[in-house]
C-alpha cells in the first residue's frame, strides 16, 4: 500500500511538472487581429500549441507598433514581418532571421482610379500615389526606382502621399492610387461604392517586384540556443497546422479570429471574405522558405538605382533549420 501511494505521488509530481513545463512563446503580429493571421489564432483555439507543450501569447499589432522594434526590444520571441522591412533592419544592425514563410504569394497591389487617368504604369508620372510606411514602403520604392520614376514630386516622377491605414485618399480624390492588399483594403474601396470597372489594379507579383510577406522572424543570437530552436520548431509546426486548417475551413477560421478581436472592430462578412483571399496566399506553403522566392525578393530590393532598399546581398538572413525540424 505504501508503495502504491509513493508511486501515485510520483506520478502526480510528474504530471504537475509537465503542466508547469509548457514553454512560453510570445508572437508579435504585424497588424491588428484579423484573418491575415488566422493560422495562429486557429492553432491557439484548436489546441495545436498545447499539443506541442507551448504556452503562446499573441500580441496584435497596430499603426504605432513596429514588429522589428518589438523584437529588438525583447517584447516578443518571434514576429510576423514582411521581408523587405526585415532585410532593411538587418542591414542597419538588427540581426533578424526568417525561420518560416507561411505566405507563399504576395497580396500587395496599387489600386488606381481610371478617371484619374491611370491605365498603365506609364501614366504614373505626375500623379499622387498613396503609400504605406513603417517598413511597407520598401517594395513600392524599389518598384518606382525600376520604373525610373523619382519619388520627389517632380513632373517626371510621382508625388508620394504617406497613406494612413485606410483608403480615404482614393475616395476623396487626394490620390490617384493607393496601396491595398488583395484581402483587405481593395474590398474597402469596393464597399465604399466604387466598382471593379472603375479601377485598375497593379499587382506587385505581376509587375515582377513582388517581395515576400508575412514571414516569421527571430533574432539571430537566439538561434544559437538549441532549446530555443526546439521551441521554435514546435511553434512553426503547430502554426502551419493552424494555417492548413484555416485554408480548409475559411469560414470557421474567420469566426475564430472574431472571437479574439477584443476591439470588436471587425465584421463577419469582411473577415470571411478576407480569409478566403488569404488562403490563396498561404496555399502551397508548408512553412519552408523557397530559396528562389528569397532571391527574387533580394534582387528586387537591390534594384533601387541610386537609392536601393538594401545595398548588398544579405548573409544569414534566413535558415531552414527550424522548418526542417518542424517537418520531421
Amino acid at each position: 500500500m505504501k508503495i502504491k501511494t509513493s508511486l501515485g505521488a510520483a506520478a502526480l509530481s510528474l504530471l504537475a511538472g509537465a503542466a508547469l513545463a509548457a514553454d512560453e512563446v510570445t508572437l508579435q503580429l504585424k497588424w491588428v487581429t484579423q484573418a491575415q493571421f488566422a493560422g495562429y489564432y486557429v492553432a491557439l483555439e484548436n489546441g495545436y500549441y498545447t499539443e506541442e507543450n507551448l504556452d503562446v501569447t499573441i500580441n496584435p499589432g497596430g499603426p504605432d507598433i513596429a514588429p522589428t522594434q518589438v523584437l529588438a526590444g525583447g517584447g516578443a520571441d518571434v514576429t510576423v514581418e514582411w521581408m523587405p522591412a526585415a532585410l532593411a533592419a538587418r542591414e542597419k544592425g538588427l540581426p533578424m532571421v526568417n525561420i518560416a514563410q507561411p505566405f507563399k504569394s504576395s497580396g500587395m497591389m496599387l489600386t488606381c482610379r481610371k478617371d484619374a487617368g491611370i491605365e498603365t504604369t506609364e501614366d504614373f508620372a505626375g500623379k499622387t500615389l498613396g503609400v504605406w510606411f513603417f517598413g511597407n514602403e520598401f517594395p513600392f520604392l524599389s518598384w518606382m526606382s525600376q520604373l525610373g520614376l523619382p519619388t520627389d514630386g517632380s513632373d517626371a516622377g510621382v508625388e508620394v502621399l504617406k497613406q494612413g491605414f485606410n483608403v480615404d485618399p482614393i475616395l476623396n480624390g487626394q490620390a490617384a492610387c493607393v496601396s491595398t492588399m488583395t484581402y483587405n483594403e481593395y474590398w474597402q474601396i469596393i464597399d465604399a461604392g466604387l466598382s471593379p470597372d472603375d479601377l485598375v489594379l497593379f499587382k506587385y507579383e505581376e509587375q515582377g517586384v513582388a517581395t515576400l510577406e508575412d514571414g516569421l522572424y527571430v533574432l539571430e543570437e537566439n538561434l544559437e540556443d538549441p532549446a530555443f530552436q526546439d521551441k521554435m520548431a514546435r511553434f512553426v509546426r503547430a502554426s502551419m497546422k493552424g494555417w492548413k486548417w484555416a485554408e480548409e475551413n475559411p469560414e470557421d477560421a474567420a469566426m475564430i479570429v472574431l472571437e479574439y478581436d477584443e476591439t470588436g472592430a471587425q465584421t463577419e462578412a469582411h473577415q470571411v471574405r478576407m480569409m478566403g483571399e488569404v488562403a490563396k496566399l498561404t496555399a502551397g506553403s508548408d512553412g519552408t522558405l523557397d530559396p528562389a522566392d528569397y532571391e527574387r525578393t533580394v534582387a528586387s530590393l537591390l534594384a533601387g538605382g541610386s537609392d536601393p532598399v538594401i545595398t548588398k546581398a544579405p548573409e544569414g538572413a534566413w535558415t531552414s533549420v527550424i522548418t526542417d525540424a518542424a517537418l520531421q
